[in-house]
């Protein structure tokens, strides 16, 4: 049965229908008008609810000595609370200044787009003339683009095999990239975080892996040069994810499905003789 808005009738207008009209028919006839007009006056119009912005859960930048200037370094994780949209086309812009206020450096970077219900951990880096005293980062608001499947069909690019090492002028992180989706993915970027023993967030790379296929491991090689002190250096947390700040080549991945598991075939030979039921351990023999 289709429903209609409900507004509270009040004081019955007069609808200039003569006596010999009904009483029934009457209210018929002003429930009809009230219908036509929508009850604009006594209802307000639902609103969908706005959308979340961006939220920065973390963020750090560093300042190193160079064989060209000074190496600026920065990086960070943001967070997308909205659960059925990504966030796309966020530029975050790096501004760093010296020791008496005056600009050195001004670039910005174009974010990866950050996926559903989820986090965009990035870095990035640039080189100053001069030496940077303070080192500021902010971001543009995300454009919000819906959903084209439920957020478990956009499943994670597994990182296996990570081994670290310290160096003399940076720290090396390697490790293997995979996918489980049954299209290969073109582009995907490896950003690894460097934190300390408590957790807090020291610095950051990335780097890129090209044709990653669900049975092809890629290998990634970071060689990450933002922490002063690598000795303070705990461990390094690394993500992969895909490369542009749309969610298309995310989206595509997804629609074109996740590779089954366990689809091989068996092995071993079958059994030469069916084991059968188990014994009946009492005389009872009632099913």
């Amino acid at each position: 049965m289709p429903s209609f808005p409900v507004c509270p009738l009040g004081d019955v207008p007069n609808t200039g229908y003569h006596h010999g009209v009904t009483h029934s028919t009457r209210i018929v006839g002003v429930i009809a008008l009230l219908l036509l007009a929508g009850c604009s006056s006594g209802t307000e119009k639902r609103q969908a609810a706005p959308l979340r912005p961006l939220t920065v859960r973390e963020q750090v930048s560093s300042v190193v000595k160079g064989d060209d200037g000074y190496v600026v370094n920065w990086a960070g994780v943001l967070s997308n609370a909205n659960p059925w949209h990504f966030g796309e086309h966020v530029v975050a812009t790096v501004v760093a200044k010296d020791a008496l206020g005056r600009e050195i450096v001004r670039t910005e970077q174009q974010l990866d787009a950050v996926p559903p219900g989820g986090t965009l951990p990035f870095s990035g880096q640039t080189t100053a003339a001069r030496k940077p005293s303070q080192v500021s980062v902010t971001y543009g608001s995300a454009q919000w683009h819906p959903a084209a499947r439920i957020v478990s069909a956009f499943e994670s690019f597994p990182v296996t095999g990570v081994l670290t090492a310290r160096q003399d002028h940076g720290y090396l992180v390697t490790g293997y990239v995979g996918s489980p989706y049954s299209l290969p993915a073109g582009n995907l970027v490896v950003t690894a975080l460097l934190r300390d023993r408590n957790g807090r967030l020291l610095g950051g790379g990335s780097t890129f892996v090209d044709d990653v296929r669900a049975n092809a491991k890629r290998r990634f090689i970071l060689n990450i040069q933002s922490v002063q002190d690598t000795g303070k250096i705990d461990r390094a947390e690394v993500h992969a994810g895909t490369w542009g700040s749309t969610s298309r080549p995310y989206e595509a991945l997804a629609l074109g499905g996740i590779v089954p598991v366990n689809t091989a075939k068996p092995t071993t030979a079958p059994f030469a003789k069916d084991r059968g039921r188990p014994a009946t351990l009492t005389a009872d023999a009632r099913p």
